[in-house]
């Protein structure tokens, strides 16, 4: 197999890279990377060298790489789904807590009265005005059922929460996952209108920034407390200023610092944990790890955010080719009329489109030629062409 080099951007958990096969190593000069790993660092203002096929984020989130610009070079972007979802699951579990129960305020007590010789008489007249409600039996609306939304309604039905979870677009995979006992609402306007808690979860795309606005408080409870760990784009942060300051939402938990959420009114403002545990950042460095090498090893796609996801395994013929394209009518047609005028037989012929960019990957049984190669690249539409074995 190739050698390749991989960058770094951030500091990758060492459990990951240790899974590198023989022949890849971590390199600090960019322009000779094959391959990018990346947490939190911003790539829009990095200058992609030729060589490189393929970027691995430690992560879910991707706004912070250029994902158009490395579709069109035919650069493979991938994230890391799911690799966080317990360690984000269990901090919503604590926001709950912290909506329902003034721990912050007697907490905040407690430390303003550290000096008091008599704190533990002082404190069984004070707790009266820090007390709280259970969660038991009050009822949660999760808005988003993908991995991390599961976890907590899973979770909260086992608190003894009512849950109503809402998601349109729900795989088969959480589908089977949730709880029978999580009711499926088919119209946010149900979740919004019975639930104490709402949780966020969902991606922030054109339809779901600003999601949580004057309009959709409107219908929730009085006294409802929002729960965001999702993106801190998804609420409308003046709205949500205007409710608290109202009391029509009781509490605002978010995992996104920023100057406006920090001076709300009964606001709590966590520095962004969601993900920021040791056995977090250890999963999505070996789950981005094993995506960026079948990748590049394999040309095996999984969990790609630009490109389909295809899986062809390992190659069993001479040589794989890998084409990145446009999805377009007769790529197919262009690429097998290449490969036939060339005399090269294609033994598997694997094809995936997703959007606007498509993906093939051939096993041949015999090697490509340059010429054919070159042509292959000046194909109308093709982004990329690479040999994979």
């Amino acid at each position: 197999m190739k050698d390749r080099r991989i960058y770094c951007f951030n500091k990758i958990s060492p459990v990951g890279t240790a899974l590198f096969r023989e022949g890849y190593e971590l390199t600090e000069e960019l322009s000779e990377a094959h391959g990018i790993l990346v947490r939190s660092a911003d790539l829009f203002s990095v200058d992609m060298p030729e060589s490189l096929r393929a970027i691995a984020r430690a992560g879910a989130g991707v706004n912070n790489i250029p994902i158009d610009a490395c579709s069109e070079k035919g650069i493979v972007v991938f994230n890391t789904p799911g690799a966080n979802a317990n360690a984000v699951k269990e901090l919503v579990i604590a926001a709950m807590l912290l909506c329902s129960r003034d721990i912050k305020g007697g907490m905040q007590w407690v430390e303003a009265h550290a000096s008091d010789p008599d704190i533990a008489k002082s404190v069984e007249k004070a707790k009266k005005d820090f007390a709280g409600h259970e969660i038991q039996g009050k009822k949660l609306g999760v808005i988003g059922l993908g991995a991390i939304g599961v976890l907590v309604a899973n979770i909260a039905v086992s608190l003894g929460m009512e849950v109503y979870g809402y998601d349109p677009y729900i795989s088969i995979g959480s589908a089977w996952s949730l709880k029978r006992e999580v009711r499926h609402s088919e119209k946010l306007s149900e979740l919004y209108e019975n639930c104490d808690f709402i949780t966020v979860h969902v991606p922030a795309t054109k339809d779901t920034r600003g999601m949580i606005d004057r309009a959709a408080i409107a219908q929730m409870k009085d006294g409802v407390n929002v729960l965001n760990f999702a993106r801190a784009e998804l609420v409308n942060e003046a709205d949500m200023a205007e409710a608290l300051e109202s009391g029509k939402v009781h509490r605002y938990i978010t995992d996104f610092a920023d100057p406006a959420t920090v001076a709300m009114k009964n606001a709590i403002v966590i520095p962004h944990l969601g993900a920021s545990t040791e056995e977090s950042e250890e999963n999505c460095a070996a789950m981005a790890v094993r995506e960026l090498q079948d990748y590049l090893d394999n040309g095996n796609i999984t969990h790609s955010v630009n490109f389909p996801d295809l899986d062809a395994g390992v190659c069993q013929t001479t040589s794989r080719i890998a084409c990145l394209h446009l999805n377009i009518p007769n790529m197919l047609g262009q690429i097998t009329a290449v490969m036939g005028e060339e005399d090269i037989n294609i033994a598997t012929l694997y094809n995936k489109s997703r959007d606007r960019y498509a993906y093939t990957l051939m096993d041949i049984e015999n090697r490509i030629t340059d010429e054919a190669l070159e042509r292959l690249r000046g194909s109308k539409g093709m982004l990329r062409v690479r040999i994979v074995k």
